[in-house]
């Protein structure tokens, strides 16, 4: 029948008898079109094809459009075959997509209609002339624009309030507002690394030309400016790093201070990477901050960076049990047979702790082991006569630090074939290295709280230190660099540019290629926004560090091994900025370069469920239940993958996305910068509640948990947290234990020996945050294979001449789970190492 119809179809071409009716909707054919997808720098292109009177097949390609809107490619083009139009219902999680891919077939349409529609800047459209406000949804929040349109133009543009990250979506609209006043329309070209933000402008503009009644609106949202690819650009350094994140700034800096001129290469339009849009704390233990084996009974330390006093932290209920925990750890070595009949449970240190250690990290265990019992021997005399454990010094030290990398990433793959945990020398270097990292950025003009040691999910230990901003007024507007943005970008700028006048930051800039000549790399091939060809010689060395691609689903789910297929999907959402797609690993292995740990990818358990972006938060002073059953279903201090096991096995779906919890604590609980919420609600993400209005809120959410159980759960979980503070007991929590606490759900105080006044305690009239979130990719474990010198590494364990990296684009150090913290530490301490490398290998 197939070759029959298409003999027919050709005798009807050949004696012309497909001439068009007069009354056909179409002319039958092909068309190509695009449109604006989830994916801003890469649209959503269709090729539709018609005959006289419907759409017969659809063709979809959209590379940005993972993960949400890919999947769903499929379903949206067999919904449009037979229809004459691009209206088409969305599929949940996709929205954005089945907008750009009804754009585009609008278009495609629109030309097999014989309608001829003007792209350019120049098309004829009016306005009535006024100025209008409309809201997007932005990466953080709403965004609201303000346009002015004279009869035919717009006039100006102005953000009104927007809660965009400063340096990721601000800088997408100092780029995109100017080009859309040119080109008289929003068409103009997206900004990469910062989608949400580009989309939210994108959107709220095209709000207020329909509110301005525009009289051609594809013309509008097709309008840009042409970008001409100007003359090859040929440079030479003596350093070339490829990204600016973390990683690729502190290697630049490092750089530029040992005497290289540096070229660092961003493909986004600011420097920040990743690192920009985490939460910035870094895990490393300081030492004058916490028990001191050499002055026990010392309540404050000094820093000798600063020369200044300060208290020392206290201990947090559990962590004295951990460290007994410890302690007992059996000495011989891991026993992976013992798991083969026997399920292997992430996270569950106490029963791992059980079966041994492996080999290289014995020393270190024996170590720590010395210094918990010098410190028990200390403490335990006071916990007997009845001190709270939240009156001692903390204990923390370097061992311990690396002991808990090792158990808290050491994992098996789901078919019991292999095991990873993270290589001893790269953990060890790292956390050492940390020790001086606040020192070394502090004297580039970095700031920090000097005085406190906060946790924060996945953990595992109170270690974090936490960024304030800086002492440099970068733009000479008379305020310093603040936030992330000040400690760990500016400061290393002000370096990298005071150290010479050759120094570059080439942003915009997109690397596609290594330049090998003789067995050694020597360069870098990149292209320029516009187009413009760029090949940088590196004298000396290329250093990539470009970061992971946990926003590469693909790449993800290609090597997976850890995860279930029913929790992982091409529908799971990433915190990461849309550029973290893995290009630096693939450059890599171009060149020959090795890789390890491809198959681990650790999800961040505290996502938000509408985008899927870092929620921020710690699991100390919070209650996490289930939405079908009332209770509890982990310890809230857990690693992140075991969080996120939990999240997904109780959670409920909303909108396509798994593992959705809810997250109670109180109101009134002090959080880092990076953690505070906006007053009042905020739509799908957070509440503030009183336990009387739970029943209206899970009604409205679909949450089919019984609100009197909810409240028993937070009553009895609050009792076990003043129990076991006050030494009444253990800690009877409900469901399951909890290593670590800090605090209760509801309103209570405290007496002055630190204890809590049970008798004070009020749920009723607490007011509650109440947080719904999700698990998403966050942090992939593999990457190119290096040395502790952050040499990268081929099949053979050989050395890549001229070939550096750091940061998460490398594998081998985190095992199978990231602590929280450990990475920012790491990519800092690892950009320096690989920087000094150059300069040693050059000597």
């Amino acid at each position: 029948m197939k070759k029959i119809t298409a003999m027919l179809l050709c005798l009807c071409l050949l004696l012309g008898c497909a001439a068009v009716a007069e009354d056909a909707a179409f002319t039958p054919g092909t068309y190509e079109a695009t449109g604006k997808g989830f994916g801003e720098t890469v649209p959503v292109s269709v090729k539709v094809t018609v005959d006289e009177n419907a759409i017969t097949a659809v063709e979809i390609e959209g590379d940005e459009e993972e993960p949400f809107g890919k999947p769903q490619f499929e379903t949206y083009a067999a919904a449009l075959v037979g229809r004459a139009d691009a209206e088409i219902d969305a599929v949940a999680g996709a929205t954005m997509t089945r907008d750009g891919i009804a754009e585009a077939v609008e278009k495609a349409l629109a030309e097999a209609r014989g309608e001829t529609a003007d792209a350019g800047g120049a098309a004829e459209m009016s306005f009535t002339a006024g100025t209008y406000e409309a809201t997007s949804e932005g990466y953080n929040g709403p965004v609201t624009v303000s346009v002015t349109y004279g009869e035919g133009a717009i006039e100006s543009i102005d953000i009104v309030s927007s809660v965009e990250t400063d340096h990721v979506g601000t800088v997408a609209f100092d780029i995109m507002i100017p080009e859309m006043l040119e080109a008289n329309g929003s068409g103009v070209d997206g900004v990469s690394g910062a989608t949400f933000s580009t989309r939210a402008l994108r959107n709220a503009v095209n709000d207020t030309a329909l509110l301005a009644g525009c009289t051609n609106m594809d013309a509008f949202k097709s309008a840009k400016v042409e970008h001409v690819a100007g003359e090859p650009v040929e440079v030479e350094y003596d350093v070339v790093v490829v990204g600016a994140g973390g990683a690729g700034m502190a290697a630049a800096a490092q750089a530029a201070q040992d005497g290289n001129t540096v070229l660092v290469i961003e493909k986004n339009a600011e420097v920040g990477g990743n690192t920009l849009v985490s939460g910035g704390q870094y895990q490393s233990v300081m030492p004058y901050l916490v028990w001191d084996p050499a002055d026990p009974d010392a309540t404050t330390g000094i820093y000798e960076h600063d020369g200044q006093t300060y208290e020392k932290v206290k201990s947090v209920q559990g962590c004295i049990d951990e460290l007994k925990m410890i302690l007992n750890w059996f000495e011989e070595p891991f026993d992976e047979a013992w798991y083969v009949d026997n399920e292997f449970v992430a996270g569950d240190a106490a029963e791992l702790s059980k079966h041994g250690v492996h080999a290289e990290y014995l020393p270190i265990l024996k170590e720590l082991k010395g210094e918990i019992q010098a410190y028990l021997d200390w403490a335990q005399p006071q916990l007997d006569a009845g001190v709270p454990e939240s009156q001692l010094a903390l204990f923390s030290t370097l061992n311990l630090h690396k002991f808990q990398t090792y158990y808290g990433g050491l994992r098996q793959s789901a078919d019991k074939t292999q095991w990873i945990y993270g290589d001893v020398d790269l953990v060890s270097q790292f956390i050492d290295g940390g020790q001086g990292l606040k020192e070394w950025l502090e004297d580039q003009g970095a700031t920090f709280h000097e005085d406190s040691q906060q946790t924060l999910i996945g953990a595992l230990w109170y270690r974090e230190n936490e960024f304030i901003g800086s002492t440099i007024d970068l733009d000479g507007d008379g305020e310093n660099e603040m936030g992330r943005w000040g400690s760990y970008f500016a400061a290393p700028m002000a370096t990298i540019y005071a150290a010479n006048d050759v120094n570059n930051i080439m942003i915009r800039t997109t690397a596609t290629d290594l330049i090998v000549e003789d067995g050694r790399v020597v360069g870098v091939k990149a292209v320029h926004y516009d187009g413009t060809p760029v090949t940088a010689k590196a004298t000396k060395g290329v250093i990539l560090a470009t970061g992971g691609y946990a926003a590469n689903i693909d790449m993800v789910l290609d090597g997976n091994v850890y995860w279930s297929s029913e929790y992982l999907t091409k529908a799971t959402k990433t915190t990461n900025r849309s550029s973290q797609v893995g290009d630096g690993i693939r450059m890599a292995e171009a060149v020959g370069a090795a890789t390890t740990g491809m198959g681990f990818t650790q999800l961040m358990p505290i996502s938000w469920v509408d985008n899927g972006n870092l929620a921020f938060g710690g699991g100390n002073y919070a209650c996490w239940i289930n939405p079908t059953t009332g209770h509890r279903f982990v310890d809230e201090g857990s690693e992140r993958d075991v969080l996120s096991l939990a999240e997904f096995k109780n959670g409920m779906e909303v909108n396509g996305t798994k593992g959705v919890f809810l997250e109670f604590y109180n109101k009134e609980q002090m959080m880092p910068a990076p953690m505070q919420l906006a007053e009042g609600d905020f739509d799908g993400r957070y509440y503030r509640r009183t336990i009387a209005e739970l029943p209206e809120l899970f009604e409205e959410l679909g949450v089919t948990a019984d609100p009197e159980v909810v409240i028993q759960t937070i009553r009895d979980y609050d009792m076990a947290v003043m129990e076991r503070a006050n030494k009444i007991n253990e800690g009877n929590f409900p469901d399951v234990g909890k290593g670590i606490s800090s605090r209760t759900v509801g309103n209570v105080e405290k007496n002055e020996d630190g204890s809590y006044n049970i008798e004070s305690y009020d749920l009723d009239n607490a007011l509650l945050t109440i947080r719904l979130m999700a698990p998403s990719t966050h942090h992939t474990m593999g990457g190119v294979l290096v040395d502790t010198q952050r040499h990268v590494l081929d099949e053979n364990g050989e050395i890549i001449p001229g070939l550096y990296a750091a940061g998460e684009v490398t594998g081998g150090i985190h095992g199978g789970n990231r602590l929280g913290g450990n990475a920012i530490v790491e990519i800092f301490v690892s950009g320096r190492t690989a920087a000094q490398a150059v300069s040693a290998d050059n000597e």
